[in-house]
């Protein structure tokens, strides 16, 4: 690991699970045959032996899908481990800027100084196994595991309903970290795993709304949990199922046999048409070319020059981008990486609300012979005998990354940069992106849980989030390899205060450093689209409603979902 120093303030909370569903355009031979198979029935309104409406979900896992409810396996956990079966103390929605809504939590304070803080949880709650759920369970879970901040102190239960978290360092915007992506567990079973990393928890025992019924390779049962605090939800069942392709899943929509997924459709017109599935698009997580971005901490190639990926910024036509590869459902990112508008009181320099919507030849000629590149005769720039050549890879189905890729692709070319386009399997796409052993590639950030971009260049850009080439980030996503000790200082004054102003400075030489180095060169604002069934059920967010994000992937939200939903009888 990183031997350089951690940041003030890091947290090592795990972060919200964000996996993103494939998109293919090309029907897989017998994908929809297998999968309505799976699901075990055929009308548009499945019901249970017991009687009860099954709500089908796809949550973007493919079959077989695995039997893990190991809320520590960020990347390989089935979905529903986070929320509806664990959860964190509180609930912050992504989508406004209100408080957050208490879960196993009540209320919690900070010190003055913002290294003690103080939880109260709500009174006679219970794990999903009737046993008694206390500050003992809360005060372990911050002590045991990956969950252990390199700055906490110490974790204390001062009475049941009472937890103390004591830091050598302030804490306060760290808070949607510790308090909204922690997940609480049982003490009794949890202190008798010795390797947390490498179990996968096959019998969860959790707080959440659901519990789990049954499990297969192809899909898997959750169940109204009868000792949660709220009451069991009125939605009875949920299955999630495994499925292979975009293009199944919309079929699957089409015909009736799915009641949610999360998932970009280009033509939400023809599933939304019969007045069964209704749809809303929330824009929020940035689509980027990620790049190997240090020389220092082992990458290789012409991308780790910033005067290249400055030249590849400016030669991006985005606006192309969007209305091409996405059916114009994306939105325009900020290359703060702060979400605009919600963010907008964050960014204090006004050319870094809105990346470029169009390519400049001129200005990506103008950067790559200022820093030394020629243009040779094949049209392509270059430096001491060495043509820019650059692999760029996409997930192989993803259609509307790989559209863009190849866009991208060709306006580098007209723009002198050689980008050797391809794509790949899931496996080649993320185990090089977590042990640095890439060039470029297409992916997507998650945005940060709460009107403040604290957790993005917390998360993203720090020196502790990462690891040399070769080694995966523990407990960080800086899968870019950026060191910036600028960018660190000031990660570490805004987690030090909580006054506006002071996080403004912070955020600004942030935002300068970034938008400079663009080891995330920003594409387009993701279309997060979410397609739910409103005639068999009731309760889901509106346009006017933003109480959650509907997309059935993201922790915690599809919970608090779930458990407002009702059948409509």
């Amino acid at each position: 690991m990183l031997t350089t120093g951690k940041t003030t303030g890091k947290t090592r909370a795990i972060p919200p699970r964000t996996a993103r569903p494939r998109s293919v355009t090309a029907l897989a031979a017998g994908a929809v045959a297998l999968a309505l198979v799976l699901t075990g029935c055929a009308v548009s309104t499945p019901e249970s032996a017991g009687g009860d409406q099954v709500l089908r979900v796809w949550s973007g896992s493919e079959a077989p899908l695995t039997r893990n409810f190991n809320p520590f396996a960020a990347s390989s956990a089935a979905h529903f481990t986070f929320g509806p079966i664990y959860e964190p103390l509180f609930f912050f929605n992504q989508l406004s800027a209100d408080p957050p809504t208490g879960l196993i939590g009540d209320e919690f304070s900070f010190s003055e100084d913002g290294t003690v803080l103080t939880v109260t949880i709500k009174p006679d709650q219970k794990w999903s196994d009737g046993t008694a759920l206390t500050a003992s369970d809360v005060a372990f879970t911050f002590g045991y595991g990956a969950n252990v901040d390199p700055d906490l102190v110490s974790a204390e239960a001062t009475d049941v309903r009472t937890v103390t978290l004591t830091y050598s360092a302030p804490k306060f915007t760290a808070a949607s970290l510790i308090l909204g992506a922690t997940w609480i567990l049982p003490e009794a079973i949890w202190n008798k795993i010795t390797d947390y990393a490498s179990e996968t928890n096959s019998d969860p025992v959790g707080s959440g709304p659901y519990t789990l019924k049954s499990f297969t390779d192809a899909a898997y049962t959750v169940e109204a949990n009868p000792n949660f605090r709220d009451g069991a939800p009125a939605v009875k069942t949920v299955q999630v199922i495994g499925v292979n392709s975009n293009q199944s899943s919309e079929d699957l929509l089409r015909t009736g046999k799915l009641d949610w997924v999360g998932q970009f459709i280009a033509n939400p017109d023809t599933i939304t048409a019969d007045g069964r599935i209704s749809t809303v698009n929330f824009q929020q997580d940035p689509t980027v070319l990620i790049t190997c971005s240090s020389e220092a901490l082992g990458c290789s190639g012409a991308q780790t020059d910033p005067a290249v990926r400055q030249a590849l910024n400016a030669a991006i036509d985005r606006g192309e981008i969007s209305s091409k590869a996405f059916s114009g459902l994306s939105g325009v990112v900020s290359p703060s990486f702060a979400l605009i508008p919600r963010d907008e009181k964050w960014v204090t320099d006004p050319a870094l609300l809105r990346s470029p919507q169009r390519a400049d030849e001129a200005q990506a000629a103008s950067i790559l012979e200022t820093a030394g590149y020629v243009r040779g005769s094949d049209g392509f720039y270059g430096k001491n005998g060495t043509t820019i050549e650059i692999d760029l890879f996409s997930p192989d189905g993803w259609t509307d990354y790989n559209d863009a890729a190849k866009l991208i692709t060709e306006a580098a070319a007209d723009a002198g940069i050689r980008l050797n386009n391809r794509t790949v399997s899931d496996a080649e796409y993320w185990t090089p992106l977590g042990s640095g052993t890439f060039q470029m590639a297409l992916y997507g950030l998650p945005q940060s849980l709460v009107a403040d971009p604290y957790s993005n260049y917390d998360r993203f850009f720090a020196t502790s989030s990462t690891a040399p080439v070769g080694d995966s980030p523990d407990g960080g996503l800086n899968l870019a390899r950026y060191s910036n000790p600028i960018v660190d200082a000031a990660v570490a004054a805004a987690s030090a205060t909580e006054d506006e102003g002071a996080k403004r400075e912070a955020y600004a030489a942030i935002q300068a450093e970034i938008a400079r180095d663009l080891p995330y060169i920003p594409v387009v604002l993701n279309a997060s689209q979410a397609f739910y069934n409103t005639r068999d059920f009731t309760g889901w967010p509106t346009e006017q409603e933003r109480f959650a994000a509907p997309l059935p992937y993201l922790a915690t939200a599809q919970a608090v979902i779930l458990a407002r939903l009702k059948p409509v009888k």
